[in-house]
C-alpha cells in the first residue's frame, strides 16, 4: 500500500538530537510546519547504514538552506544511537536527529518494518510542511542510497506545492520548464 498523500501516523519517541547530545522526543507532530526527510535503515552498528547517514549528513547543510529536517530512524534506542555516535567515526559526523524505534510503531507506520527480523528496510520518505508523504524510496538491505538525490526531489516537491497546476517532468532542475497538465498536452509530450 502506497503512503502518497497520506499523513504519517501518530507516533511518540525518544530521540539522540546528535547536534546538541541530548535526548529528546519526537512526535508526528514535531515535523510538522517544516518540510521532512525520514530515513530508516536496519540497525545501528552494521556495514551500509553508517555510509548511508554519513552521506546524508553530507547534504544536512542543502537540505536545511532548503527548511528540511532530518530524522534518522531504526529499531535502535536512543542511548544505542548516542553510543554509535560516540565511537563511530562515520556516525560521529552526524548533526541530525537519531530517532529510537524499539517498539517499532513508527516502521510499522511508514511500511518499512520487516516483521520477521525485526528491523527497518532501508526506506527514504519526504514529509511536507502539513505532514503528508510526498515521496518514498525503499531499497533492499544490500543496496545503500544517494543522497545527493533528495535535493533535487525536494525542490521538485516544493515548486509543485508552490505553484498549483504546474508539474515537474522528468529531470526537472530548479529554475527550468515545468508543464500544466491540460487537453491540449495530451499526446504532445
Amino acid at each position: 500500500m502506497s503512503l502518497i498523500g497520506k499523513e504519517i501516523q501518530p507516533f511518540n519517541a525518544s530521540a539522540y538530537q546528535a547536534a546538541s547530545g541530548e535526548f529528546i522526543e519526537v512526535t508526528e507532530e514535531s515535523m510538522k510546519g517544516q518540510w521532512s526527510v525520514v530515513c530508516f535503515y536496519p540497525a545501528d552498528f552494521t556495514f551500509v547504514c553508517p555510509t548511508e547517514l554519513e552521506d546524508l549528513q553530507s547534504q544536512y547543510a542543502t537540505l536545511k538552506e532548503l527548511g528540511v529536517e532530518v530524522y534518522s530512524v531504526s529499531t535502535d534506542t536512543h542511548f544505542t544511537h548516542k553510543a554509535w555516535h560516540d565511537h563511530s567515526d562515520a556516525i560521529g559526523k552526524i548533526e541530525y536527529t537519531m530517532i529510537g524505534d524499539p517498539s517499532q510503531r513508527i516502521s510499522r507506520g511508514f511500511d518499512v518494518l520487516n516483521e520477521e527480523e525485526g528491523l527497518a528496510q532501508r526506506g527514504t520518505f519526504i514529509v511536507d510542511p502539513d505532514g503528508i508523504v510526498q515521496a518514498a524510496e525503499i531499497n533492499a538491505d544490500g543496496i545503500g542510497r544517494d543522497a545527493s538525490t533528495l535535493v533535487g526531489k525536494i525542490k521538485a516537491a516544493q515548486y509543485v506545492r508552490n505553484n498549483p497546476g504546474e508539474v515537474c517532468p522528468a529531470k526537472w532542475e530548479e529554475g527550468g520548464d515545468t508543464l500544466k497538465p491540460s487537453l491540449d498536452l495530451v499526446g504532445k509530450i
